[in-house]
């Protein structure tokens, strides 16, 4: 079992890189791969505990990217988080994150709702705040009964205190993995919101422009949704990818080393990834 798509409390996971490396080699994972959202900060503090533990480690990163109507997220697995070029970039959207929260707790503040970043930070034990974060206390005051209703009723994409935040175009995004030496791969496409043909038509162009490989399963599509999604990439040429989008304990659907359909991620898919990154399986 292995988990190609993980985040901890360096971005909005719930658990320090150590612990998230240790709680991997308690479930029984052989690899994991850290993919936080815009850092690449808790990378070396995984790497060294998953030495000491023995556990095959994938240093990663998780970039979103400009796009309508739906989310596109883009991994780097398999990077030098130490490239200056990947890090400038970085430190500019962990930039525009920041700027975001503060007009999202201006926005709550004019409706008589208090949102205190500094305090959030603090309670996460991060500074890469994120709206994940500001649902938490949402849900922490009372002001709503789950951390989705949060999204649901203020911070989902097209509700009241949506803010769109920079995000970097696919073709940086693509040369900024690159040129750290990892492989780029589009994380759960169903987030894109668009069509079967759409679809397709995206992935042949992003075959084109370099994009290495397609995250098949992911624990927000249904088995079903996810072969398919398999076919389409494998048909390309695509390395195909597993994860478990894990966050956290209360994420519960998110188990780490599972993905759809809540089964355990296959080793094949990290000897698959392994195979790329040599270059042999490209």
């Amino acid at each position: 079992m292995i988990d190609l798509h993980t985040h901890s409390s360096a971005s909005d996971g719930e658990l320090s890189p150590s612990e998230l490396i240790g709680l991997g080699k308690k479930t029984g994972l052989k690899a994991l791969a850290l993919t936080d959202h815009d850092t690449v900060e808790g990378i070396a503090e995984a790497r060294i505990k998953a030495v000491e533990l023995g556990l095959d480690f994938i240093a990663g990163v998780e970039i979103e990217i400009d796009f309508d109507p739906g989310e596109f997220h883009l991994l780097g697995l398999g990077l030098d988080e130490k490239n200056p070029e990947l890090l400038g970039a970085l430190a500019e959207l962990a930039d525009a994150r920041a700027f975001r929260n503060e007009q999202i707790a201006v926005l709550f503040h004019q409706e008589g709702i208090s949102i205190d970043l500094e305090e959030i930070g603090s309670l996460a034990g991060t500074r890469r705040i994120g709206r994940p974060h500001i649902a938490e206390a949402l849900f922490r005051k009372g002001l709503v009964r789950s951390r989705q209703e949060a999204f649901d009723k203020y911070l989902g994409k097209g509700r009241p205190f949506y803010l769109s935040k920079d995000c970097l175009a696919l073709e940086k995004a693509l040369r900024l993995i690159r040129g750290a030496g990892g492989l780029a791969v589009v994380a759960h496409p169903y987030s894109l919101f668009v069509g079967k043909p759409k679809l397709a038509a995206l992935m042949d162009e992003w075959k084109t422009m370099g994009v290495a490989g397609i995250e098949a399963y992911h624990p927000a599509a249904k088995l079903g949704q996810c072969r398919i999604l398999e076919r389409m990439g494998r048909q390309r040429g695509f390395l195909i990818t597993a994860g478990s989008d894990f966050h956290g304990p209360k994420k519960p659907e998110c188990g780490i080393g599972r993905s759809a359909g809540g089964l355990p991620i296959d080793d094949s898919y990290y000897g698959e990834l392994v195979s790329f990154l040599s270059g042999s399986g490209a």
